[in-house]
C-alpha cells in the first residue's frame, strides 16, 4: 500500500534553515506530482509547493524566494529546502500527490495514506 514518512522538522530561530524528507512507497512515484502541505492548528492543509511529474515547480507565494521542492525520483523521494525561515512557517509538514501539477490544486491521489508530518517550529 501507499506510505508517505516525512523527516527532518524541528525547532529553528528565524531566519534558520530547515530540510524536509519524504520516502513514497508502494506506487509509481515517478509518474505523480508531489506536494508539500503545511498545517496549523485549526486550519486546513494547505499545499505550498508541487513539482510535478515532468519537474514543473510552483510555490504558494508566501514561500516562493525561501522555498526550494525537489525530487529524487530513484529513491522516491521529494525534499524541501526551507530557508529563511519565519514564524508564520510554524506548522506540521505533510507530503502527498496533488491532483494537479500547480499550487491551487485541489485534492491528493492517495487521501487515505497520509503520513504523520514532521513539525516545524519558528520561534525565538
Amino acid at each position: 500500500q501507499v506510505q508517505l514518512v516525512e523527516s527532518g522538522g524541528g525547532a529553528v530561530q528565524p531566519g534558520g534553515s530547515l530540510r524536509l524528507s519524504c520516502q513514497a512507497s508502494g506506487y509509481s512515484f515517478g509518474l505523480y506530482s508531489m506536494g508539500w502541505y503545511r498545517q496549523t492548528p485549526g486550519e486546513q492543509r494547505e499545499l505550498v509547493a508541487v513539482v510535478s511529474a515532468v519537474g514543473r515547480i510552483s510555490y504558494v507565494d508566501s514561500v516562493k524566494g525561501r522555498f526550494t521542492i525537489s525530487r529524487d525520483n530513484a529513491k522516491n523521494t521529494v525534499y524541501l529546502q526551507m530557508n529563511s525561515l519565519k514564524p508564520e512557517d510554524t506548522g506540521v509538514y505533510f507530503c502527498n500527490a496533488p491532483r494537479g501539477g500547480n499550487v491551487q490544486t485541489k485534492g491528493v491521489m492517495f487521501e487515505q495514506s497520509w503520513g504523520q508530518g514532521t513539525q516545524v517550529t519558528v520561534s525565538s
